[in-house]
């Protein structure tokens, strides 16, 4: 048995995963705004509490991480979702309590390659994975390889700019696209205009928006903001459709939960005439099938 950690900008999750991929226990923390003060303390007290309890439940062979951010050496570099900026040295902080092998990567690439392998990509030779959430992050999968960017995890695909002088960023720049197009982004502008606070979860927020759905209120606000949403999504999907022509298109986070409401708006968008380079309608959109399981299972593949 070996243990995946998704370190991601608003949660910590944790689980028990077996040879075939199958997660056999799991456990999930929301990070809160006052909790990033103290964002190292706070991802390694829950680490050290969930692997000393599993370890007496299983025999742990080795603990996997998957991380936002640079990761080089064992250390998270600028991970500006989670709160992180320079270097964290989690790997050897880790492993001055927990004796067990412990590695990490970057987490989009970690969800990549688990849906790769067990999920929604795996009948593609050439396919990108996206993974919605706190930021963007992203993978590029050519004829079954992981693109290879050298020393740095590359394929930050959130913080490529689609509005000049636009708004600012965790990383310091203006106008990235994970802004306008994070799930974030629009979570945050859904609870404001139904009045809801930070602790709405992601589950919470969607049974809200069905239930104003069939009650048809507050629709023409709700439509404004997801409407604007997907039309800022497609920009920058449209850009790496228009670079890397993929076969399929795998989207993980938390825009598996609201697919139901968000998935066909984009495809109706996306393969309109207003964005794509070459005429394309034969690229598959998929939704993770991992969902956000993705990060754990990949930070142990």
């Amino acid at each position: 048995m070996k243990v995946g950690i998704d370190l991601g900008g608003s949660h910590i999750a944790i689980g028990v995963v077996d040879n075939k991929g199958k997660i056999i226990e799991k456990f999930e923390k929301r990070i809160l705004s006052q909790e990033k003060k103290y964002i190292e303390q706070t991802i390694e007290n829950n680490i050290f509490e969930h692997v000393k309890e599993l370890s007496k439940k299983y025999s742990i062979e080795e603990i996997g991480i998957a991380a936002p951010g640079t990761i080089q050496n064992g250390k998270i570099i600028n991970a500006y979702n989670l709160g992180i900026e320079g270097e964290y040295e989690i790997v050897s902080r880790l492993s001055k309590k927990i004796k067990l092998p412990i590695k990490i990567r970057n987490d989009a690439k970690c969800a990549a390659i688990a849906e790769y392998k067990y999920g929604c990509l795996k009948q593609y030779k050439r396919s990108l994975f996206l993974t919605l959430g706190t930021g963007i992050g992203g993978a590029v999968i050519i004829n079954d390889e992981l693109l290879d960017t050298g020393s740095f995890p590359g394929c930050e695909f959130g913080h490529m700019i689609i509005e000049k002088g636009g708004l600012l960023c965790s990383c310091g720049k203006f106008g990235c696209w994970q802004q306008y197009a994070s799930m974030k982004s629009l979570k945050d502008k859904l609870r404001k205009a139904l009045g809801c606070n930070e602790q709405t979860d992601s589950k919470q927020l969607l049974q809200i928006l069905r239930n104003n759905q069939k009650e048809n209120k507050n629709f023409s606000i709700i439509d404004n903001i997801i409407e604007e949403y997907i039309e800022d999504l497609c920009i920058g999907i449209s850009n790496l459709i228009n670079i890397f022509e993929p076969e399929g298109i795998g989207i993980g986070g938390s825009f598996v939960y609201f697919k139901d409401i968000l998935l066909s708006r984009l495809e109706n968008k996306l393969f309109s005439d207003s964005f794509l380079f070459n005429s394309r309608k034969d690229i598959k959109i998929e939704t993770a099938i991992l969902e956000n399981d993705a990060g754990i299972i990949g930070a142990v593949l």
